[in-house]
């Protein structure tokens, strides 16, 4: 077993944080929870990382580890608990009226989904991977990565059939 290299892990996972992130988000609808979820899943990647086959490929553990994560959380989430508005004090990138309603509109549709259906749109769509890697992320199969992605956007495109926003489209944007 090789051993441990704890600068290699760190640079891994300072260059790694934002974009599992911003999937996180996209997956959960919370920036904080998010943040939590790739915690959680550099941790898993911290904890594998001496066995880790890296060529590569530390990244894809790494997204697994995250969507894992997100899906636990989802799985445990308390009948109880209350999901809150997103922060409406977090600036935008720009003043985009139109881009952001188009956006916020996907954010609650995306937030309708079950978490499964989500985490497939988010990992074909917005992390653009084949269906066999998102199997592979979901330790699912191929098929079920179709008829779940198939049925959310049937769910998604229902909420932006008669809406003033247009046709829906994903990965046109950079979310």
């Amino acid at each position: 077993m090789r051993e441990r290299d704890e600068a290699e892990f760190v640079a891994f996972a300072q260059g790694a944080r934002e974009r599992l992130r911003r999937t996180a988000f996209l997956l959960c609808g919370d920036w904080d929870r998010a943040s939590d979820h790739v915690q959680e899943g550099l941790i898993r990647v911290y904890v594998a990382w001496p066995r880790l086959e890296r060529a590569g490929r530390e990244y894809a553990y790494a997204r697994k580890a995250v969507v894992s994560a997100v899906l636990d959380h989802a799985r445990r989430r308390s009948s109880t608990e209350l999901v809150i508005e997103p922060d409406p004090e977090r600036p935008a990138d720009g003043d985009f009226v139109d881009t952001l309603t188009a956006r916020a509109a996907l954010m609650e549709a995306l937030a309708g989904l079950p978490p499964r259906q989500r985490a497939c749109v988010v990992l074909r769509y917005f992390e653009d991977l084949s269906v066999a890697d998102t199997a592979t992320a979901l330790g699912c199969s191929q098929g079920n990565v179709k008829s779940q992605t198939a049925r959310a956007l049937d769910r998604l495109r229902s909420v932006f059939e008669d809406s003033p926003l247009g046709e829906l489209t994903l990965g046109a944007t950079s979310w």
